[in-house]
């Protein structure tokens, strides 16, 4: 019966536009064009249930949006031949009013899906038409969704009515979008007091916990576990803490305390799990088992460029492919929030036509500045490149070709569409561990602890904790009081690995960013640590996050953290001089002016 509730429910997202205030079985009963009246709508679980799919329906068309805004308008990222004028517009930063691609509506209408059922299900409680619990996960779900749509729309979007940057937010049910155009009904919030309200907002819910696998919402379908579909909400509390230490630094602290409680997977009692592959950066310590996440090669190969481990099930590629055939343990020790593509239903997969130059429009592609940072890496077995490079964009028909989104539409090897290619469908890539870490490390070196930073970036945190062989330290075998950060929580890992005696701790195989990839560390030059681990940091999530809608926030937030306009504009003139845009120069000066975010414009 469950299952069935949710094969019915996965049509929510054809009818994603209405949806949101009506429960499966009845859409199924209807005719598209046809609403349900109030007495039809939120009468029990399974249709709380189907408004949150409604909701998560009606989000997934923000996929093409977020990735676009993010990324274009970065470093890293670039329009390719066949891009309009407005997507051009974008990366080059002259962006006019009637650019479709930053029209504010989409965002909205999630906005106010999350408004209406919130407020409904505030009554289905005073009804008793849910129980107190039922009632608090499904609340907090939809009121994080909504938190990560304003934070999005404050990254990006300005008005100014009164010359002060700030966007609409409003939190009480509106009957359309032509109420939301109506000023009189909200007020304008410039960005540090928007954050202010999301994290009240955030630090009131009810619960900050996933779904139980218990709650109905927790199944499989077609393959797919939705566990994984629902917005993390601590990840989110630490992200916002982490925008909001550039105005409280003691909230990098809150962002780190945040993170760490991902990082450490903890149980259904609050202990720090044992599963020593959650979340971790494993390694590859035995490579001839194939099975990690990571850069590597056959063993006993290590300088063969033909022994790299490159398929959908083994690797560091693999992380954007396995879920093709299987949501594997592997897939849950990186993937924190996916959302999929399903070629049966609605909203369509836009990266296909947004990526693919076979099957697709091939309307973006890698920026010769991110091609030029992977092929500056040198590896440990002396590859004068970065392999996550190599994964993350091939070369098609002469094309450079973002990857990471169609490994479920093209074969890895011919780079046609896959006999098991699934037609259309794929994933929106939004949170995984590698990101936890990068902004973890950010928090912990903006708190002090630039040595911890420096661990993630690098070999990770035994390797970093063990201090170096001189004639007064001869040797590491007693590990008692080494590899560990002898620091206090949320910054204590004890990676301790040794004989005599014998200690095998959980953070042991964590390798670090670079240790991960099978690279060579890099060195601190100087005294001004905790900037050159910042810069360390952001380099690497180039390198490691590319595509997967995260640049653009995380420069502008150091920028902002910095009050230092050249971090943002120099990396943007830096894409569009080696992409050959005459709109190198004038990019810079706008963005070296302040001038950071997109018109505010009702389309």
């Amino acid at each position: 019966m469950k299952l069935n509730f949710f094969k019915s429910c996965f049509l929510l997202l054809v009818l994603a536009g209405l949806t949101a205030l009506s429960s499966c079985k009845k859409i199924l009963d209807i005719q598209p064009e046809n609403m349900l009246t109030g007495e039809q709508t939120y009468r029990n679980v399974f249709d709380a249930d189907a408004a949150v799919l409604g909701v998560y329906g009606k989000f997934m068309q923000l996929a093409k949006p977020y990735v676009l805004l993010n990324e274009l308008r970065a470093d890293l990222m670039s329009p390719s031949i066949n891009a309009d004028l407005y997507l051009r517009q974008l990366s080059d930063h002259t962006v006019a009013a009637d650019n479709p691609y930053i029209n504010p509506t989409p965002f909205y209408e999630v906005i106010l899906n999350c408004n209406d059922v919130m407020m409904n299900f505030d009554k289905m409680l005073t009804e008793k038409k849910l129980k107190v619990d039922e009632h608090n996960q499904r609340y907090a779900d939809v009121a994080a969704i909504r938190t990560w749509v304003y934070l999005q729309i404050g990254i990006h979007f300005s008005k100014d009515p009164q010359g002060t940057i700030g966007i609409p937010y409003l939190t009480n049910p509106l009957a359309s979008i032509a109420d939301v155009k109506n000023e009189s009904n909200y007020q304008y919030l410039p960005f540090r007091q928007l954050l202010a309200e999301l994290i009240k907002t955030m630090e009131a819910l009810p619960t900050k916990e996933l779904y139980t696998t218990t709650t109905t919402l927790v199944t499989t379908v077609d393959q797919y576990r939705t566990e994984k579909f629902f917005v993390n909400k601590k990840v989110l509390l630490g992200d916002l803490y982490l925008w909001n230490a550039a105005y409280d630094p003691s909230s990098y602290n809150k962002a780190a305390r945040m993170y760490r409680e991902i990082l450490s997977y903890y149980d259904a009692r609050g202990n720090e799990n044992t599963q020593k592959n959650y979340y971790k950066l494993i390694g590859a310590p035995d490579p001839a088992t194939g099975n990690q996440l990571a850069v590597q090669y056959i063993r006993f190969r290590e300088s063969d460029i033909n022994a790299l481990y490159e398929s959908n099930t083994e690797g560091w590629r693999s992380m954007f492919s396995r879920g093709k055939f299987s949501y594997d343990t592997q897939f849950d020790w990186e993937w924190i929030w996916v959302l999929p593509f399903s070629s049966n239903f609605a909203p369509k997969n836009p990266f296909i036509d947004l990526f693919s130059n076979v099957g697709g429009s091939y309307l973006v592609k890698p920026s010769q500045q991110a091609i030029s940072n992977w092929n500056s890496q040198v590896q440990f077995n002396s590859f004068p490149f970065d392999a996550r490079g190599r994964f993350t964009y091939k070369t098609i028909n002469g094309q450079p070709v973002i990857m990471k989104y169609l490994y479920y539409f093209l074969d890895g090897n011919t780079f046609l569409p896959s006999i098991n290619s699934n037609g259309r469908s794929g994933e929106w890539w939004l949170s995984r561990a590698a990101s936890v870490w990068t902004h973890y490390g950010e928090a912990a070196n903006r708190d002090g602890h630039p040595k911890l930073g420096f661990a993630i970036v690098n070999q990770g945190l035994r390797t970093t904790y063990t201090p170096p062989i001189t004639a007064t330290n001869p040797n590491n075998n007693n590990v008692t009081n080494i590899q560990q950060t002898f620091l206090p929580p949320p910054y204590d890992f004890d990676a301790r690995s040794g004989d005599n005696p014998g200690f095998r701790a959980i953070w042991r195989d964590m390798a670090g960013l670079r240790g991960r990839a099978n690279l060579r560390p890099r060195d601190l030059i100087g005294s001004d640590s905790t900037t050159q681990v910042e810069n360390m940091l952001v380099d690497e999530a180039a390198l490691e996050l590319a595509y997967e809608g995260q640049r653009w926030s995380d420069l502008l937030r150091i920028a902002i953290r910095r009050k230092d306009p050249s971090f943002i504009a120099n990396k943007v003139y830096d894409k569009l001089l080696q992409d050959g845009s005459g709109n190198a120069a004038s990019a810079r000066v706008k963005l070296m002016s302040g001038d950071w975010y997109l018109p505010f414009r009702w389309q």
